[in-house]
């Protein structure tokens, strides 16, 4: 399994270990996305940054809609099911999508394939929903489960 996250608030006045824990998750700015795998390292820098990110379940749909259309390489050149070829022993980006869904594959297996992905702001009336409460009340904070690829898709 994997997590798809989202960096939804600034790190300004921001304690230093959290700002370092995004860092190390490759959350350098707001709107920007990460997936990874789903582990207990990785689980607890969700709980350490939990106040300034969201997250949720991958969907393989979503993760192949992600690479295809927001996925980036090194010169900023698109993802093609090319490159997955060339790069990974997945024939399409389709395939290699499923394969990081069930958690056999990374996006570090295309080895100049920027592992974030930078996304828009939500798009709709509702954006982001409140950025200071969590996704449990009311707001856009914190763990989604399923319900992150209604954000996500609104974002990409």
């Amino acid at each position: 399994m994997s997590w798809i996250v989202v960096r939804a608030r600034s790190d300004v006045k921001v304690e230093r270990s959290i700002r370092e824990t995004m860092g190390m998750l490759n959350l350098t700015r707001v709107n920007h996305a990460v997936i990874i795998p789903e582990n207990p390292q990785y689980k607890g820098m969700l709980q350490k940054a939990k106040d300034y990110i969201t997250w949720g379940d991958a969907d393989a749909d979503l993760v192949e809609k992600m690479i295809s259309e927001r996925g980036r390489l090194i010169g900023d050149k698109p993802v093609t099911d090319e490159v997955v070829k060339e790069a990974t022993d997945y024939g399409s980006i389709k395939d290699f999508a499923a394969a990081i869904v069930a958690g056999d594959a990374t996006v570090k297996d295309i080895p100049d394939m920027k592992r974030v992905f930078r996304l828009h702001p939500p798009r709709g009336p509702k954006g982001w929903g409140g950025l200071k409460r969590t996704y449990v009340v009311g707001g856009a904070l914190g763990p989604r489960g399923e319900d992150i690829s209604a954000l996500v898709e609104r974002m990409i």
